[in-house]
C-alpha cells in the first residue's frame, strides 16, 4: 500500500494540492485523471520521492518495492537493452553484477566464495535465474524483437526506447507500479498487450493516461484531481464521468429546491412579520431560513474546447482515387503499389504498427512528398486540410498566434480569427504569443483552429490526439463524428477510432494495404488480423475486400 498523508504542494502562491489524504491499496488499478495543469504527473513524482511536498508525507508498506515509468529516454544509452529492463529491479541487477565481478577474479579467495554463496542464495530467492527470460518476454510482448535485446539503448529509435523503459517499469512484479502516460508512442498492438498485462497484475497500479478506452479497460478506481483535492471513485473512467455528472446534477436540483423554499419563507416573513397574530410563525420561519445552506458547486478546472468543422462547400461523389502508389525511403519500400478509392461518406482510420508508411502516404496526398510510382487524383469539389505528425517547421517563425492563423482564414478580420482561437481555449493575451514558444498541446490546438477556419471538406489527421488532454480529445472526437465531410486519420486512441471510423485501412510492414469497410473493434476480430498475427504474408487483392 502507498498513501499520501496531508500532502500539500505550493508553487509560489498557488496550492497545487491542499491537505490531500488518499490510500492506494493492493489489487486495484487507479486511473489518475484531471485537467492539464491539475498536477497529475507532479503527484506521481511526489509518490516516487522525486518531488518533496510543502507539507505532509508519503508512506509505503515496509518491504514493498515501488517501480515507475521513467521519462528520460537517453538515461540508459550506454546500457544493453536486456540489462536496462532487468535494472527495473535494481537490487537484482546489483547482485548479478557483483557475482560477475567475483567470478571474474583471478585470485578467488575463501571470503569471495562465502560472499558469492550469499549472493547466489539471494539471487535464487529473487527468481534471478528467470530474469533474462522474463525481461525478454516483456520486450517481445511490447513489440521489441529479439534481435534488439543485445543492442545498446543508443542504437534504438524513440518508440523502441519507450517500450524498453516501460518493460523496465513492469519487470520483476513490483508491489507498487506508477505509470505516467504509458500508452504514448505505443502502437495499438503494444497497447492491447499492456492492457492485458495490467488486467492480470495483482498488485497496486496508479496510471495517468489520456486514453479513455485504456482507462475503461484497466482501471478499478478513478482518482480525480480537481479543486486542489483528489477524490476517489469506484469503477472505471465512464463510471466516474457518469457519477461526477450525476452528482453535479443532484446538487443543482437540491439547490433549486432550497432556493424555492428560501423564496417561499422570505415571502411569508415579509408578508406577516408585522402581523401580531402571525409573529410566532414568522419568527419560526426566520429560524428555518437561517438553517438553509446552498451546496457549494465549484467551477471545475476542466475546460472543453468547442470543435466544429464546417465545410464551406458540399463534397461531391468523386473524392479521391489512389492508383499504384509506391514509395521507397532510405532504402526501405514503405508503400508498395497502394490503390484505393475514397467515397463521399468515408471516415477512414489508418491503423497498425507501420506508422512511417501512413505518414508517407499522408504527405503524398497533402502534396508534401512525391511518390516514386503511381498517381492520385482529388475530386474537383474537394478542399483539403492537413494535420502533420511533425509540425515543427509550421511554427518556426516569429508570428503571433493571431498572425499565424490569419494566413489560413478566408476573412482577415482579427475578431473573426480570434473567435476560432477562443474555441480552442486561447483567450485574451494568448493571441499575441509567438508561435515558436508554444507547448506541444498549444501547437495541436492551433492546428485544429487552422483546420476549422479553412472550412475544408476533407480532413487528414496524422496522430492528432498526442499532446491533447482528455477534454480536448473528447471534443475532437465529437467534432469528427459530427463532421459532414471525409476524414482520413490515424490515432493511438482506441475509442477515438471506434467511434469515428466507418472504414479501416492498414499498411502492413510489406508496404501493402488491407482495406475493410467495418468498425475498428470488428476489424481487430477479423480474419485478416488473425492471419497477420500468425505471420502470413498479406496481399492486396480482391479476396481482401468485404
Amino acid at each position: 500500500m502507498i498513501s499520501a498523508n496531508n500532502v500539500t504542494l505550493r508553487i509560489g502562491k498557488k496550492a497545487l494540492f491542499e491537505d490531500v489524504n488518499i490510500k492506494f491499496t493492493e489489487g486495484n488499478c487507479y486511473g489518475l485523471i484531471g485537467a492539464n495543469g491539475a498536477g497529475k504527473s507532479t503527484f506521481l513524482k511526489i509518490l516516487t520521492g522525486q518531488i518533496e511536498p510543502s507539507k505532509g508525507d508519503v508512506s509505503i508498506t515496509p518491504g514493498q518495492r515501488l517501480s515507475f515509468l521513467e521519462q528520460d529516454h537517453f538515461k540508459y544509452d550506454d546500457c544493453v537493452v536486456l540489462d536496462t529492463v532487468i535494472r527495473g529491479n535494481e537490487r537484482l541487477y546489483q547482485i548479478m553484477k557483483e557475482k560477475e565481478a567475483i567470478y571474474a577474479k583471478e585470485d578467488f579467495t575463501e571470503e569471495d566464495g562465502n560472499k558469492a554463496s550469499e549472493l547466489e542464495a539471494e539471487f535464487a530467492d529473487m527468481n534471478g535465474w528467470e530474469a533474462e527470460s522474463d525481461a525478454a518476454q516483456l520486450l517481445n510482448g511490447l513489440g521489441v524483437t529479439t534481435d534488439l535485446h543485445d543492442k545498446l539503448m543508443s542504437e534504438l529509435n524513440g518508440s523502441e526506447k519507450v517500450k524498453v523503459l516501460l518493460a523496465k517499469a513492469l519487470f520483476g512484479n513490483p508491489d507498487i507500479l506508477l505509470l505516467d502516460e504509458p500508452t504514448n508512442h505505443l502502437d495499438l498492438d503494444a497497447i492491447a498487450w499492456l492492457e492485458e498485462f495490467l488486467i492480470n497484475f495483482e498488485n497496486t497500479v496508479i496510471v495517468v493516461s489520456h486514453d479513455r478506452y485504456f482507462l475503461n479497460k484497466v482501471c478499478t478506481q478513478i482518482a480525480d484531481i480537481d479543486y486542489a483535492k483528489i477524490q476517489l471513485y469506484t469503477g472505471n473512467y465512464d463510471f466516474w464521468y457518469e457519477s461526477s455528472q450525476l452528482l453535479i446534477k443532484q446538487m443543482k436540483e437540491a439547490n433549486k429546491k432550497k432556493e424555492e423554499k428560501i423564496k417561499e419563507l422570505q415571502e411569508f416573513i415579509q408578508r406577516f412579520s408585522a402581523n401580531a397574530s402571525k409573529s410566532k410563525q414568522a419568527t419560526s420561519r426566520k429560524r428555518a431560513l437561517e438553517k438553509i445552506e446552498l451546496d457549494e458547486i465549484k467551477p471545475s478546472s476542466r475546460k472543453y474546447p468547442y470543435i466544429d468543422f464546417r465545410p464551406q462547400r458540399e463534397i461531391g461523389n468523386e473524392v479521391l482515387s489512389v492508383s499504384g502508389i509506391s514509395k521507397t525511403i532510405d532504402g526501405v519500400k514503405v508503400l508498395d503499389n497502394i490503390s484505393f478509392i475514397v467515397n463521399h461518406d468515408d471516415k477512414i482510420a489508418f491503423v497498425g504498427s507501420n506508422e512511417f508508411a501512413t505518414t508517407a502516404l499522408f504527405k503524398i496526398l497533402a502534396g508534401e512528398m512525391e511518390p516514386d510510382e503511381g498517381e492520385y487524383k482529388w475530386g474537383i469539389t474537394t478542399s483539403m486540410a492537413y494535420f502533420p505528425k511533425d509540425s515543427a517547421a509550421e511554427f518556426n517563425r516569429e508570428d503571433t498566434i493571431v498572425e499565424w492563423l490569419t494566413q489560413y482564414s478566408p476573412d482577415p478580420d482579427p475578431t473573426y480569427v480570434r473567435g476560432f482561437l477562443g474555441r480552442m481555449l486561447f483567450a485574451g493575451e494568448d493571441g499575441v504569443k509567438k508561435v515558436k514558444v508554444l507547448s506541444g498541446g498549444e501547437k495541436v490546438r492551433c492546428l485544429i483552429s487552422k483546420m476549422m477556419i479553412m472550412g475544408a471538406n476533407v480532413l487528414i489527421f496524422d496522430d492528432p490526439t498526442n499532446h491533447l488532454d482528455m477534454e480536448s480529445i473528447t471534443a475532437l472526437n465529437n467534432g469528427l463524428i459530427k463532421f459532414s465531410g471525409v476524414s482520413l486519420f490515424t490515432s493511438h486512441d482506441h475509442q477515438f477510432i471506434q467511434t469515428t471510423a466507418n472504414r479501416i485501412m492498414e499498411i502492413v510492414p510489406s508496404g501493402q494495404l488491407i482495406d475493410k469497410i467495418t468498425t475498428y473493434d470488428e476489424y481487430l476480430e477479423s480474419d485478416d488480423m488473425a492471419r497477420k498475427r500468425q505471420g502470413f504474408a498479406l496481399n492486396n487483392s480482391d479476396e481482401d475486400e468485404d
